[in-house]
């Protein structure tokens, strides 16, 4: 039996790389922190501790693999050391444990955020490179930096497959991710317009599937981006109005507006100590199309490409399923029964 030691494994994506894992027969040590309420009942040995404890490197020893899915992810100005800290000397760190563990393959969970987006909405792959000082907001920045520490890892000798995974979307989004915000918000009919942005989305099992195939097939030194099906913002919510049975918002705002509403929040409210709900980095990156191609994984790796419409059903349920909806929302099952021919 083959053993895995997953960093970040009570999170959206690395939850759902556990149940992957345990389903091709893996042994998982899932590093967690807190309750890892995403984990309760699954067969994992649990080793409780974050990125920079003493003991990782004897935690992992014996390990045919390193997921390393750990981030922080944040887009506000208060949590920004912290990010910096956790995605870049974190990333540093596990490495390091990995080497001294004899770890024989890392398999570095990036993002397409450290990639950038090219000029004018087309589609990147995994040969573009926004120059550095064009990554909008820290954390863009911070992923870009963690994976030119996998990159100097790999130069150095370490077998690192890197993988940048597009917007996930899918059950166990249990914080939830910036996107499965956006979700909540329509079900919750606290959406009432939309920004003209785009973004790839991906079914969040794929990108679990997509690290377990980077390990098997992905070359050293290479990086693999995760994605399936660009959208724009507009077009993801008229499936969600689909599935949920709710009307999709028909206003546009113009940028200025949600600039103003953040900078707002950010720079008055939070001195205050009111929490804003809208940050001034994700406005500005809304500005941007952020679409991706896959078809380099999907072509090397065998990357799944399941349909974005099914996996937004399930979110769905999930989010219904799990408190974040409001009673009366209509349940999707129905809904997707009808859509799942068309997708």
């Amino acid at each position: 039996m083959r053993s895995a030691f997953v960093t970040g494994a009570s999170g959206f994506v690395g939850a759902n790389l556990v149940r992957a894992l345990l389903a091709r027969g893996w042994h998982v040590r899932a590093l967690v922190r807190g309750e890892a309420s995403s984990l309760t009942g699954l067969d994992v040995e649990l080793i409780r501790g974050d990125l920079f404890s003493p003991e990782l490197a004897g935690a992992m020893r014996g390990c045919d693999a390193l997921f390393h899915v750990a981030a922080t992810y944040s887009l506000w100005r208060r949590d920004r050391e912290a990010m910096l800290r956790a995605n870049i000397e974190g990333t540093r760190s596990v490495l390091a444990a990995a080497r001294s563990a004899g770890v024989p393959r890392t398999v570095h969970t990036s993002s397409v955020a450290a990639i950038g987006v090219r000029p004018g909405g087309l589609p990147a792959d995994e040969s573009y490179q926004s120059p550095p000082g064009r990554l909008i907001g820290a954390y863009k920045r911070s992923k870009y930096l963690g994976e030119a520490e996998a990159r100097r890892a790999f130069e150095a000798g370490q077998d690192v497959v890197i993988v940048n995974p597009t917007t996930p979307v899918g059950p166990w989004d249990a914080k939830p991710t910036p996107t499965g915000e956006i979700v909540v918000r329509f079900l919750n009919g606290r959406m009432p317009a939309y920004v003209d942005t785009g973004l790839n989305v991906v079914d969040v099992r794929d990108v679990a599937a997509g690290h377990v195939l980077a390990y098997e097939r992905g070359v050293a030194g290479e990086r693999y981006i995760l994605g399936h099906e660009n959208l724009t913002l507009r077009a993801l919510l008229a499936r969600l109005a689909a599935i949920a049975g709710r009307p999709a918002p028909r206003i546009r705002l113009p940028r200025a507006i949600p600039l103003a509403y953040a900078a707002f929040g950010e720079y008055v409210l939070a001195r205050v100590g009111l929490t804003p709900d809208v940050s001034l980095e994700s406005v500005r990156m809304a500005k941007q199309r952020m679409f991706y191609t896959a078809e380099k994984a999907v072509s090397e790796l065998g990357l799944p490409q399941s349909p974005v419409t099914g996996a937004l059903a399930d979110a769905v349920t999930w989010f219904r399923d799990h408190g974040h909806v409001a009673r009366g929302s209509r349940h999707p099952e129905d809904r997707w029964r009808s859509l799942s021919s068309k997708q």
